[in-house]
């Protein structure tokens, strides 16, 4: 009975951890990571570093709006519910964004760099940015950033490809606009007014539909030697997905499917680029 507490806070923090979207994110990377041609130890490397800045991010934004989310009794936030304290969260943040930084740099200096920036610009986003014109930016600047944390961990250091990057900023940001769209009326009730808040329900589910299909696209049609007729059929089960986000967000809006979708569609785009190498 003694340990219970501990599993009880253990299961809090998970939960306030942001675990789908943390997870999904880690296993792009890795995914990615092993497609350039990083060995499976680097590979693994790679996830770590970005495992732990993830769950810094996650846990952060828990800690930061712990008052915002208990005045509007958000019933997914465990610091709203009283599961688990702030002080909690907020030291779990500190404790992992520590550890992104070590496992960042023991990729090498380049790379660690690169991640240290990106997740940097998402604590940015928590912060302060989420409540600006500007809330878009750390997605497109923090996703567009990833892919360049494996490739520049390889043997043969090189950025990421023009094509891969923007591709990635731009599902970060549908991404964002997607992950927002349950929440409009919350945030805004404390004060949050990003960019979603700002172009309206129906303009932002109309822009991350865009944003998410255009990412897409962009992958399966740079591929080497032109798109093949597995990248189109990869692109339709995009246009899918995104369609029944756009679906779903404009009768349900309340429904968090529209993020699980754009975590869809960015599975569908990393896919191509993992069998593209």
């Amino acid at each position: 009975m003694g340990d219970m507490p501990v599993v009880r806070t253990a299961a809090a923090l998970l939960r306030a951890s942001h675990l789908p979207p943390t997870l999904a994110v880690t296993a792009f990377a890795a995914a990615y990571a092993w497609g350039v041609g990083a060995p499976a130890g680097l590979a693994a490397r790679v996830a770590l570093a970005v495992l732990a800045g993830q769950l810094s991010v996650g846990w952060s934004n828990d800690w930061i709006d712990a008052a915002r989310d208990r005045a509007v009794a958000r019933p997914d936030k465990p610091v709203a519910t009283g599961a688990i304290t702030t002080g909690t969260v907020r030291a779990a943040a500190l404790v992992a964004a520590l550890a992104c930084v070590v496992l960042s740099f023991l990729l090498g200096t380049a790379p660690g760099a690169v991640h240290v920036v990106a997740v940097a610009s998402a604590w940015a986003y928590n912060a302060w940015l989420k409540s600006t014109p500007w809330s878009w930016a750390p997605y497109a600047l923090s996703f567009g950033l990833l892919p360049s944390v494996a490739t520049l961990a390889l043997d043969d250091p090189c950025v990421a490809p023009a094509t891969t990057t923007l591709a990635a900023a731009l599902l970060g940001v549908g991404a964002h606009l997607a992950n927002v769209l349950p929440d409009l009326e919350d945030d805004a009730a404390t004060g949050v007014v990003g960019l979603p808040h700002r172009l309206g329900r129906r303009r932002t589910t109309v822009a991350a539909v865009a944003l998410l299909l255009t990412a897409a696209a962009l992958v399966v049609l740079s591929m080497p030697g032109g798109p093949t007729p597995a990248g189109l059929v990869a692109l339709g089960a995009a246009a899918g997905l995104a369609a029944s986000a756009a679906w779903v967000a404009a009768r349900r809006p309340e429904r968090r499917y529209p993020f699980l979708a754009a975590i869809g569609v960015a599975a569908v785009a990393v896919g191509v680029l993992v069998a593209t190498g």
